[in-house]
């Protein structure tokens, strides 16, 4: 059987953490950011966790992650 690939687009957006969660960057901290307070622009600093419900996805796209 073939090796299985990796989807470029998620191992380029998602890391495993050793607990075995995984973990992504906020959105919205791109562009168009003097509209936005000073207090929503820092709270989307950091990474954050995926959402359970998206998670059997992302670890479909990243199979050996």
């Amino acid at each position: 059987m073939p090796k299985m690939k990796t989807k470029s687009s998620a191992k380029k957006r998602f890391k495993v953490r050793s607990s075995g969660g995984i973990k992504r960057s906020q959105a919205f901290k791109r562009h168009i950011l003097t509209k936005k307070t000073t207090k929503s622009k820092r709270q989307l600093r950091g990474m954050t966790e995926v959402h359970a419900s998206d998670e059997k996805l992302i670890r479909a796209m990243l199979p050996y992650a």
